[in-house]
């Protein structure tokens, strides 16, 4: 049997025998990674949605300054927040470097750009009938971005999808952040990266098996979602 299947067959029976370090290493991923498109979501989707509805200068600058963000490498805002949360920089005196609450900041900024963009396209992109509909019935503003919010729900949650499809298979933030710390901070991507360099291939194969089936329930419900849309 070639290495690499031989590999594989190992690494599946860690999974079906839910071995104790991919367990730890699988929910230190999924709760750092939920946790931080809920803080992103509780702050990008109100701003994106007003960002769209409403009309001010420097709109247009806002929106390239968005897309810049969402090119950033992962390193570059793992090397930012880094030099913040390091004990010389800003936040040091809290101890946050080489936690899951610091791994949590880095994905939060990360992907805040994301989901504000991706709400905002959506509801620019709403019926134009839609907002004279609200003022000819009386809607005030506050009615109006609940409508607006309500018609777009799909699309909202499209981006909350893709929020957490960017953190959970990040590795830059997750690496300089968390350090990669057995059983405390160490994420699918950065536990996939130090076993191969360990020449542990069966546990890295299972944990990409792992987010490759994260990544395929990514996709699908993002396809169901457009389904529904249709």
């Amino acid at each position: 049997m070639s290495f690499f299947a031989e590999s594989l067959r190992t690494g599946l029976g860690l999974i079906v025998g839910l071995d104790a370090d991919l367990r730890q290493i699988v929910a230190t991923s999924l709760f750092t990674s939920l946790t931080a498109v809920l803080l992103a979501s509780l702050v990008a989707i109100p701003a994106g949605v007003l960002t769209a509805l409403a009309g001010f200068r420097g709109k247009a600058l806002l929106k390239h300054a968005l897309n810049a963000l969402m090119a950033v490498p992962t390193v570059v805002v793992g090397l930012v927040l880094y030099g913040l949360l390091s004990r010389r920089g800003v936040f040091g005196d809290y101890g946050l470097l080489f936690t899951p609450l610091a791994m949590i900041i880095g994905q939060t900024v990360l992907i805040t750009p994301l989901i504000w963009n991706l709400v905002l396209t959506a509801v620019e992109n709403r019926d134009p009938r839609l907002a004279f509909t609200c003022r000819a019935l009386g809607a005030n503003r506050r009615q109006q971005a609940m409508i607006v919010v309500h018609e777009a729900r799909h699309a909202l949650v499209a981006a909350t999808i893709l929020g957490f499809g960017r953190a959970i298979g990040e590795v830059g933030v997750a690496m300089m952040l968390g350090g990669n710390i057995e059983h405390h901070t160490r994420t699918m991507t950065t536990a996939i990266a130090l076993e191969t360099s360990k020449g542990a291939f069966a546990l890295a194969l299972a944990l990409g098996v792992v987010l490759v089936v994260i990544a395929l329930a990514v996709n699908l419900a993002l396809s169901l979602l457009q389904g529904v849309r249709r």
